[in-house]
């Protein structure tokens, strides 16, 4: 009789709010794509019980975990180690099994560049990236980490631009230097890649960005980090300027992919888990 395997390798994710969270339906459509006997199991942990939660992905013998909010600052004493980029930012939202440590790594701004890089290579190129919240953190990170020339943050708020600038002037080669955002904003002519990492848009694709939507340039590559819906008023408006444009869906499937390798080793098929997401967001 043929030797069976009835013991799952596991992955998952810890937060609050878990329901709302389409991971699981992405990792686990490469899982079945590429026939690996692995799950993907979504958590629901309070803050209180994250130390638990991990204790207890390490008697299990989990592969890896991603973290979602609240958890992304709150891990790192818990993990064994830290990537070079998730030190940077001090967050973390991959943790992965190396010989029986849990390493820290941030796939945020990872999976963001790795999007960008299929259309246009960062280095050496103008940033303009609107926000300075978690999401703006690890992209700006990542971007100043593959040799961006320079990188403006546009905040409505100077407490939380000035530590993200200074964060990216002390940690990296790339000069940065804050815009405050308290009336309509006029993309400079020199910019080269242009990047939503705010929640407007999030659950209303109408709602547009304080810009100046004139000031946008057919030269530029515009992104957005939003994923419901992928279909933003601000990119509608960057392609009625002539501007090559990127949708959230391609970073949150990066991230994926990259949370994929760093478990399994293997390189997953983007087209699989980008096929799961376009059925829930169609729906």
């Amino acid at each position: 009789m043929a030797s069976r395997d009835f013991r799952s390798e596991l992955v998952g994710s810890f937060s609050e709010g878990s329901n709302g969270n389409p991971t699981v339906a992405m990792i686990e459509a490469a899982f079945r794509h590429h026939g690996l006997n692995w799950r993907y199991v979504n958590c629901e942990v309070p803050p209180e019980m994250l130390a638990d939660a991990v204790k207890g992905a390490r008697a299990m013998g989990w592969r890896g975990f991603n973290l979602s909010i609240p958890h992304k600052v709150a891990v790192i004493p818990l993990l064994d180690g830290l990537g070079e980029s998730a030190a940077i930012m001090g967050a973390v939202n991959c943790a992965v099994n190396r010989d029986g440590r849990f390493i820290g790594e941030n796939t945020d701004g990872k999976g963001f560049l790795k999007s960008l890089q299929e259309v246009v290579d960062p280095q050496g190129r103008s940033i303009v990236m609107f926000g300075a919240g978690g999401a703006a953190r690890a992209i700006g990170v990542e971007l100043a980490l593959a040799g961006a020339r320079s990188i403006t943050v546009v905040n409505r708020s100077a407490a939380r631009g000035e530590p993200l600038v200074k964060l990216l002037n002390e940690k990296t080669n790339a000069p940065a230097t804050l815009a405050l955002w308290d009336k309509t904003y006029a993309i400079p002519k020199a910019a080269d890649i242009v990047v939503n990492a705010t929640s407007i848009g999030l659950g209303n694709g109408n709602a547009p960005l304080d810009i100046d939507v004139s000031s946008l340039t057919p030269a530029m590559v515009v992104a957005d980090v939003i994923v419901d819906p992928p279909d933003t008023r601000f990119l509608r408006d960057a392609k009625a300027q002539g501007c090559t444009t990127i949708d959230g869906l391609g970073m949150l499937i990066n991230q994926g992919v990259i949370g994929v390798k760093y478990w399994t080793g293997l390189d997953a098929d983007p087209a699989a888990m980008r096929r799961s997401l376009e059925d829930i967001f169609a729906h």
